[in-house]
């Protein structure tokens, strides 16, 4: 306890004994009691205090980096769909293009001809 070992308390009775009086030193001791039961009291409702705080802090943090991480995810979905949209549309141009040259191929050889 705060580092005072057996004869220090010892020594700090009896001179408050001495000074105090026998007959206000219970009252004194029960008043310091009841302070430092106080102070542990208010000691403990600040620390519960700053936990929830910073719990709360925690989860704010946490439900950012969740919408963050989600709106990246939709964000690369849309790109990939994207990306298969054109690749698709690509590939229709591709298909249709050789037709379309096969058909003005064969009417400028049937023209020729």
């Amino acid at each position: 306890m705060f580092g005072i070992g057996t004869t220090e308390l010892i020594v700090i009775l009896v001179v408050a004994l001495i000074i105090i009086g026998p007959q206000k030193l219970p009252e004194l001791i029960k008043n310091l009691g009841r302070g430092l039961s106080e102070v542990k009291k208010m000691s403990n409702d600040v620390k519960n205090t700053l936990d929830a705080e910073v719990s709360a802090a925690d989860n704010e943090r946490q439900a950012k980096e969740d919408r963050a991480k989600e709106e990246a995810r939709r964000k690369a979905e849309v790109e990939a769909m994207d990306k298969a949209r054109q690749a698709e549309a690509e590939k229709a141009e591709d298909k249709s293009a050789p037709v379309a040259e096969a058909a003005t191929g064969s009417d400028s050889e049937g023209g020729k001809a």
